[in-house]
């Protein structure tokens, strides 16, 4: 995607460093970051310099890659996969690029592997933004349908978190059909959640819209279900994290309520997602998926923009106590279908089995 008229991905090399953009600043600063170990991806992804399941996937890609080079023994490998795994235990494209790394360069001499490992990772990179343009092209039907129904009149859209080309390599997964409407003379209309505590839609889905120039509102997390009840969101269409092998979706923290909110309205309610991003091993994911428990500074603090300075303030009183799950989880029930490269399809144990064995 283009920002200032210039196209970026959301991560890319340059000689022997990765180049991501530092999540961490927007909307209030542009800037790169260049990760030259290991330790720098896992950091980078720890404190959400890089986010969005396909990015975390695709830089701990690199970081491994970057392993390798200081150590590629079977030690140093397993070291490193161990360091990035734990950073973020809810993704499932995290362990995912993580093993498909591993399983490209283990039979390889050890004098190859970081070589094979950086290129690995690059495929990884490339397919992810191949994968996305077809999500959105899938999910375009969606939209045109709706919109030769309105007669001219915009389709609103909400979404919620980000789940746009600054959670992958480019495109996004949720915005992909958005952008590709948009560039087809579509009128669309964005409702954006802020998405508390980390305010994802507001600082990054309303900075990436308004960069492509795609209509949008800035809109609180609760504000979704009146929005609903009046008439006034055609379709919801949300990314996830991790869904499992009956289509139960996990997402970031509030998407349950979205979902509970659509079904009751009568909204269809869209989750956009890469297969990959499909852990067949699952199935109950109320039971089985790990939930991120972060900071509850994320939740007690907030940083904004005063004048030229971008500062932090406290939100609650000294002491509060404050729980900050990350994700949660919809059931596949609430779900009206997943948006996938390989098409649309329902949110059953059937289809998404005939998905795994499909060439």
């Amino acid at each position: 995607m283009k920002v200032n008229g210039r196209h970026y991905r959301t991560i890319w090399t340059e000689d022997d460093a990765v180049v991501i953009l530092d999540q961490t600043l927007f909307p209030h600063r542009f800037e790169t970051r260049r990760l030259t170990t290991a330790e720098d991806a896992a950091e980078a992804i720890r404190v959400m310099r890089v986010r969005g399941a396909p990015l975390i996937g695709a830089t701990a890609a690199y970081g491994l890659a970057l392993a390798l080079r200081a150590d590629p023994s079977d030690m140093g490998l397993l070291a490193a996969r161990e360091m990035l795994a734990a950073t973020r235990p809810t993704a499932i494209n995290l362990v995912w690029a993580l093993d498909r790394v591993i399983a490209r360069i283990s039979p390889l001499p050890l004098a190859r592997r970081a070589s094979a490992a950086w290129d690995e990772a690059g495929r990884i990179c490339d397919e992810d933004v191949a994968i996305n343009a077809t999500i959105g092209d899938h999910g375009l039907g969606l939209i045109r349908a709706v919109a030769a129904r309105k007669r001219g009149a915009p389709v609103n859209i909400l979404t919620h978190c980000n789940a746009g080309w600054l959670a992958t390599v480019d495109w996004g997964t949720a915005t992909a059909p958005i952008y590709k409407a948009h560039d087809a003379g579509i009128p669309v209309h964005v409702w954006v959640d802020e998405t508390r505590p980390r305010n994802q839609g507001a600082f990054l889905t309303a900075w990436e819209l308004g960069q492509h120039g795609v209509p949008h509102t800035v809109i609180v997390d609760n504000a979704g279900g009146h929005l609903m009840q009046r008439g006034q969101v055609d379709m919801v269409i949300v990314g996830t994290d991790r869904t499992t092998a009956q289509g139960d979706v996990c997402n970031k923290i509030g998407t349950y309520l979205k979902a509970l909110a659509a079904a009751d309205n009568g909204v269809p309610f869209y989750v956009a997602l890469p297969t990959p991003t499909i852990d067949h091993s699952v199935r109950d994911g109320l039971a089985e998926i790990p939930i991120e428990e972060r900071s509850p500074d994320e939740v007690r603090r907030i940083a904004g923009r005063a004048g030229d300075d971008v500062i932090e303030i406290e939100l609650t009183p000294p002491g509060t106590p404050a729980a900050n799950p990350a994700f949660d989880v919809t059931p596949a029930r609430l779900v009206s279908a997943l948006i996938t490269e390989r098409g649309i399809m329902a949110p059953t144990a059937e289809a998404i089995a005939a998905l795994r064995m499909a060439p």
